[in-house]
């Protein structure tokens, strides 16, 4: 199985996309399953994770609604408050949900990059543990100590780092970036996904330019440990789905085929499929 375990969906007249502004023309309109389907199909991609692009629970019932018509939709990251004096209860109700299998609050959008550490979200946290949902981090690359903070105070929370981390590439890896990774992967609950890496990059950039990126990812988290992502249709603002897949064929086709193939579905189908991976 070739899973996309990080993809979006939106309708720009439900409201509360604030990021989403004209100024990003590429993204600024709607976009469905259907327009989604066909590259799918054509990059042979079997099922999908759909991430929440909203900080609200509506959000979050509208992508589960979407999965409930769609197949290939295999599971959801959605939101809620996990700050919330309810988050538990916040928690336990949208865990009901068959294809809920995470939570994402937008870490990189907060003005606070040790947030997610605070006593108010402890109790979301540990629901969410409880209930068998994966954390998906949203974070940019100086936000990263505090995922290990994290990832140590919450041993038993399945934590996905999504677009590894969101270093800046416009060169070799950062020191800090390059360390940081290390000492997450270096956690059994951290995972890592190959994804939102070519709107880190310069545009144009080829599989040279990730490489150390992705050797790094592979050497501190193994295959085992790396779920493939697309991250569109954010990605169209840098480059297109045949693209990156074909990038990251090129990217991984040094490693023997148990690994592709555990980078390519296993894996996402291992880390997002503890509560029963669905198609």
């Amino acid at each position: 199985m070739r899973i996309d375990a990080h993809h979006h969906l939106w309708r720009l007249a439900r409201g509360d996309y604030g990021w989403l502004t004209p100024d990003l023309r590429p993204l600024y309109r709607d976009f469905d399953a259907k327009d989604f389907q066909p590259l799918l199909q054509a990059a042979k991609i079997d099922a999908t994770i759909l991430v929440q692009a909203a900080p609200t629970e509506a959000e979050t019932d509208y992508l589960l609604a979407i999965a409930q018509q769609t197949p290939w939709v295999a599971g959801v990251v959605g939101w809620t408050n996990l700050a919330a004096p309810d988050a538990k209860a916040r928690v336990a109700r949208l865990a009901e949900a068959p294809r809920l299998v995470g939570l994402r609050p937008m870490l990189q959008d907060l003005s606070d990059p040790e947030w997610i550490l605070t006593a108010d979200v402890h109790d979301g946290l540990s629901a969410m543990a409880t209930h068998g949902l994966v954390f998906d981090a949203l974070v940019r690359e100086f936000q990263l100590p505090a995922i290990v903070q994290l990832a140590q105070r919450f041993p038993t929370l399945s934590i996905v780092l999504d677009h590894a981390g969101k270093p800046s590439i416009d060169g070799p890896p950062s020191r800090t970036w390059y360390d940081t990774i290390g000492a997450l992967a270096d956690l059994p609950n951290m995972n890592v996904k190959l994804s939102g890496l070519l709107t880190e990059a310069p545009a144009g950039v080829g599989p040279e330019l990730l490489a150390p990126y992705f050797d790094r990812l592979v050497e501190t988290f193994g295959p085992d440990r790396i779920l493939w992502g697309s991250d569109w249709p954010v990605l169209n603002l840098a480059s297109s789905y045949q693209a990156w897949t074909a990038m990251t064929e090129a990217l991984i086709g040094r490693l023997n085929t148990p690994a592709r193939q555990a980078i390519w579905g296993s894996t996402a189908a291992r880390i997002y499929g503890r509560r029963g991976f669905s198609r």
